[in-house]
């Protein structure tokens, strides 16, 4: 025997309503994504958490792992990748996304060498690049580009990687082109 007013036609009409009342007071929940605070706690973490007192040097969780010999700079260079997915998901273009990861490479590269790297993990700050990137590719005008900036960074990226094969290359060869005869065929 059904229940009176459960599942018959004139209790529908009242469960709709009641439905729908009850999801315009609940609070809409939003994405599982990043919001722009939590990138720029993420930016800070890694990169400028603690100042060196009695100066303007900052530096983050980003720096300090770098220390740890072998695994540092790839656990860093990972945590730095957090802010590009969140790029990537958000729509970035495609040049943002490439400069971003560009950074992320070069902090890690050039990271791995010993205290070198470590001075250059406190001035590069990838990962506040990335976040100035993010916020710049979200608040700019619906016309407004910027591939003139990012032509020339990559242009300049360009011409540090040749100067780093043709420099050691033409020593190479000044090298063996300054050295007597003799030596070079005994």
């Amino acid at each position: 025997m059904p229940i009176p007013g459960v599942g018959s036609r004139e209790a529908r009409p009242f469960l709709a309503s009641r439905r729908s009342s009850t999801l315009v007071a609940m609070p809409r929940r939003t994405p599982a994504t990043s919001t722009d605070e939590h990138l720029d706690q993420i930016a800070s973490v890694l990169d400028d958490m603690f100042r060196v007192p009695g100066t303007q040097i900052r530096f983050g969780l980003d720096f300090l792992i770098g220390w740890i010999p072998g695994v540092g700079d790839a656990a860093a260079g990972i945590a730095s990748l957090i802010i590009v997915v969140a790029a990537w998901r958000r729509g970035a273009a495609l040049v943002t996304l490439a400069r971003m990861i560009t950074n992320v490479v070069l902090e890690a590269l050039i990271g791995s060498i010993p205290v070198f790297g470590d001075i250059f993990h406190v001035a590069w700050k990838a990962n506040r690049r990335n976040y100035r990137l993010l916020m710049r590719e979200e608040n700019q005008a619906l016309h407004e580009n910027h591939t003139r900036r990012d032509v020339l960074f990559f242009a300049l990226l360009l011409v540090a990687a040749v100067c780093l094969v043709a420099v050691p290359v033409g020593l190479i060869i000044w090298l063996i082109r300054s050295q007597p005869r003799s030596f070079l065929y005994p």
